[in-house]
C-alpha cells in the first residue's frame, strides 16, 4: 500500500488538507472537536508526518543529524542520550549514523546527513580530515563532541584529557606502582590528550613512560596485553595499566586473567570514560569519568545557539574529568623499584 498523506486524512476527517496541517504541526487555532477527528483519521490510517517534507515546506528544520565514532562503546549511547533528552525537550528529532572508525566512511557517513538538510550536525570524536569538517559546517551548524578544531565555524565540546590521564597515573603512584603503562588510543581523536598527559605525569613522579600501540577496542586492548605478557623475559611486566578507554581496558583484563594473572593482585588497571559497562558489578573497572549526558546537552546547546540565536563565534567547552575508584586497582603484590630513565 502506498505511504498515506495529508489529503487522505483531510478526506477522511471531511476538512481541508491545510486545517490537518495545523493539527500536526499542534497549532492552537484548531478547536478541540476538529483536533480530535483530524487525529483519529491519521490513527485509523496509520499516518504520521513527513519530517523531511514538512522542513522543506516551512523551510525550517528539525532534523539534527549525529554521527559516531562506533556504535559498540557504551561512551558514545551515553553522550547520544544526553543530546537525544536535550533534543526532545527542544522540538527536534535526530538521525543517527556511523563510520565504523574509518575515514572514507565517515565521509561518506556525513554526506548523507548532509543529504537530510539537517539544522545541525554532532559529530562524536570523528576520524575525519579537518577539511572535511569545515566544509560540512559551511552547510549546517556542527560540533565536535571528543575532538578538537580551530575552525571558527566549528564548536567542540571535550574534556580535558591529560588532566584525567594524570589523574590515573597519580592514583596508581599513591598506590605504591612505580612500573605503569599506558596503552594508546592510537588515531582515535582522544587518544593524543590522554597520551601526553600520562607522559607529563610519568615524568613528574621521576617514572619512565611506557606507550604500547593499541586502540579504542576490547579486541586491540587484549592484543596490547598479551604483547606485554610475550615481553616479560627482555622487560619486566608493569603492575599498573591505563587503558586508552574502558572497553580497551575490559579486553586487557581479558588477557591477564587468561594468562593467570590476578586483577589488581598482580595488575592494576584504569579505564577511561566510566561508561556503564565499568560500573558493571563483575567488572568493577576504576576509571576516569566523562560526564557523558552533559556533554550531549552541551554539544545540543551549542547548535541551538547557532541555529536559532544566530551566534557566529565559536564555543570551546573543557569539562574537568574525575577519577572513580573501583576494584580493579590496589597496592602492587611487591614493592616494585621505581623504573625511571628515558621513554620505552
Amino acid at each position: 500500500m502506498d505511504r498515506p498523506t495529508m489529503e487522505d486524512v483531510a478526506a477522511l476527517a471531511g476538512v481541508s488538507r491545510a486545517l490537518v496541517s495545523l493539527v500536526m504541526r499542534g497549532s492552537p487555532k484548531v478547536s478541540a472537536h476538529r483536533r480530535d477527528a483530524v487525529r483519529r483519521a491519521a490513527a485509523e490510517l496509520g499516518y504520521s508526518p513527513h519530517v523531511m517534507a514538512r522542513s522543506l515546506a516551512s523551510r525550517t528544520s528539525t532534523v539534527l543529524g549525529v554521527l559516531v565514532s562506533d556504535l559498540r562503546n557504551a561512551y558514545f549511547a551515553e553522550v547520544v542520550e544526553g543530546l537525544d533528552a536535550a533534543a526532545r525537550a527542544a522540538g527536534f528529532d535526530l538521525i543517527l549514523t556511523t563510520g565504523g572508525r574509518s575515514p572514507a566512511r565517515e565521509r561518506a557517513a556525513l554526506e548523507n546527513l548532509l543529504s537530510f538538510r539537517p539544522a545541525g550536525i554532532a559529530l562524536l570524536s570523528p576520524v575525519l580530515p579537518a577539511a572535511a569538517i569545515a566544509g560540512a559546517a559551511r552547510q549546517s551548524p556542527v560540533v565536535l563532541v571528543s575532538r578538537t578544531s580551530r575552525s571558527s565555524t566549528v564548536d567542540t565540546v571535550n574534556d580535558d584529557g591529560q588532566a584525567g590521564a594524570a589523574l590515573a597515573v597519580d592514583h596508581l603512584v599513591s598506590l605504591g606502582h612505580r612500573r605503569i603503562a599506558h596503552l594508546d588510543g592510537g588515531g582515535a581523536a582522544t587518544a593524543g590528550a590522554r597520551r601526553r598527559g600520562y607522559r607529563a605525569a610519568m615524568l613528574r613522579h621521576g617514572l619512565r613512560p611506557r606507550v604500547v600501540p593499541s586502540e579504542h577496542t576490547d579486541t586491540a586492548g587484549e592484543k596490547a596485553a598479551r604483547e606485554l605478557l610475550d615481553s616479560r623475559a627482555r622487560t619486566e611486566l608493569p603492575t599498573g595499566l591505563l587503558a586508552g578507554n574502558d572497553v580497551n581496558a575490559v579486553g586487557a583484563i581479558s588477557a591477564l586473567e587468561e594468562a593467570g594473572l590476578r586483577v589488581p593482585g598482580d595488575v592494576s588497571v584504569v579505564g577511561y570514560d566510566n561508561t556503564s559497562l565499568a560500573a558493571l558489578r563483575h567488572v568493577s573497572l576504576t576509571t576516569v569519568d566523562q560526564p557523558r549526558s552533559e556533554m550531549g546537552r552541551l554539544a545540543l546547546d551549542a547548535l541551538l545557539e547557532r541555529v536559532r540565536g544566530g551566534r557566529t563565534e565559536p564555543v570551546r567547552h573543557l569539562l574537568h574529568p574525575a577519577l572513580v575508584v573501583r576494584a580493579t586497582t590496589g597496592a602492587p603484590a611487591f614493592s616494585a623499584a621505581p623504573d625511571r630513565g628515558g621513554e620505552a
